[in-house]
């Protein structure tokens, strides 16, 4: 790891808000600096600005190439997870650029933070020392490495394993991750008392409860409606997967964050009532779709539901704190264009499908609708089993 100059860390903060490309194109300006190296940080701190804003404001920390800050938690939802355990000692597995384990540090008295890319390891030490996290032990180790030698016992071990292939494939099944959490699973249990794993979003829960098998609690992370993560807590003595607690999160910064809990033993036995649109209708938010609360939902907010399979909700009263989106309906239509227009003038509107034999792409298509406004229509099934559009506006 290379530490920079006074010059070159001046160069870093006059360029901050410049296209990298253009600085690229101009380097012969400045021939007695390593440009491509302090692009490379102004790029990194350019995605970092809104993502790692205590990292980005500090002019002396040093990032490592623009993937890894990519793959790093954000500071929401570093600080969420954080939340969620507590103790003397953490072991962060598959620490990378330190996020996760700098907000562990605020809730235990000793965090060990361990990466197999040397040089990432040592930014990322470097960083912990700027950042006045005292309590982070850094080391250059593999996961797999570390725990056959360790010898003492955390009370939370957390990883994170990578999902990139070697040609670079996204992967999502914990088999196909590095490391293999299925396989190193008795010795985590070996060195200490809970697991919390990260995973993919798109890999199935039902499909990792059971695999799994240890796990006491699982959080679905959404950051402004776009889920991000999927926690496991694991333990030694965990419920049958049916009574595994689920708590579906949605985080925003402009509001307080929405959180709904459920079972899959209480999902299967609400019954919702289906009915025709009403005067409201409401859109869950990704986390709670992600996490499978359809009927639950229904249930807890006493809402009706237009089609088994069409996760949209409806009622004749306002439910002000639905956990989602909330509509007012001011129509609905079949899907036929002439028959839109009349409720856009505009020829604009935001689609949505929900249980819908055609995609956005196709239906802006074939209609002509663009996109905006506000107007929102939802292209779905109701209970009779026909498509409708329902036109609504935002509450």
């Amino acid at each position: 790891m290379r530490l920079f100059t006074p010059e070159e860390k001046q160069f870093i903060q006059k360029h901050l808000h410049q296209a990298p490309a253009t600085l690229m194109l101009q380097a012969s300006r400045y021939p007695q600096l390593p440009v491509l190296e302090l692009v490379q940080q102004i790029q990194a701190r350019q995605k970092a600005a809104a993502k790692l804003p205590l990292w980005a404001q500090n002019p002396d920390v040093v990032f490592p190439v623009t993937l890894s800050v990519e793959q790093s938690s954000s500071e929401p939802t570093a600080a969420f997870k954080a939340s969620l355990v507590t103790g003397n000692l953490l072991i962060d597995l598959t620490g990378g650029f330190g996020v996760d384990s700098l907000y562990f540090a605020k809730q235990f008295k000793q965090v060990i933070h361990l990466e197999q890319n040397q040089e990432l390891q040592e930014i990322a030490a470097y960083n912990f020392n700027l950042l006045g996290a005292a309590n982070i032990q850094s080391m250059h180790a593999t996961a797999e490495a570390f725990l056959q030698h360790y010898t003492g016992k955390a009370d939370v071990i957390y990883l994170d394993p990578a999902r990139r292939g070697g040609r670079d494939e996204k992967l999502h099944l914990l088999q196909d991750c590095e490391p293999d959490v299925l396989h190193l699973l008795p010795l985590l249990f070996e060195k200490a008392e809970a697991v919390l794993l990260k995973t993919s979003p798109m890999l199935d829960i039902d499909q990792a409860l059971e695999q799994l098998k240890h796990v006491h609690q699982l959080w679905v992370v959404a950051v402004q409606n776009e889920v991000k993560e999927v926690l496991y807590l694991l333990q030694a003595n965990a419920p049958a997967p049916d009574a595994v607690k689920r708590n579906a999160v949605n985080l925003s910064p402009q509001a307080a964050s929405q959180t709904l809990s459920f079972t899959r033993t209480a999902e299967e036995a609400a019954s919702p009532v289906y009915t025709d649109p009403q005067e409201f209708v409401y859109e869950p938010n990704a986390a709670i779709l992600k996490a499978g609360a359809f009927r639950f939902l229904s249930q807890q907010y006493k809402l009706n539901k237009l089609h088994p399979n069409s996760h949209l909700y409806t009622s004749a009263v306002l439910v002000p704190d639905f956990p989602g989106r909330s509509f007012r309906c001011t129509a609905v239509c079949r899907y036929n264009k002439k028959e839109l227009m009349r409720y856009l003038p505009a020829k604009k509107a935001n689609v949505t499908v929900r249980n819908f034999p055609e995609p956005v792409a196709e239906i802006r298509r074939k209609t002509g609708i663009k996109e905006g406004g506000d107007i929102y229509l939802f292209f779905t099934t109701d209970m009779h089993q026909k498509p409708v559009v329902l036109v609504c506006s935002k509450v």
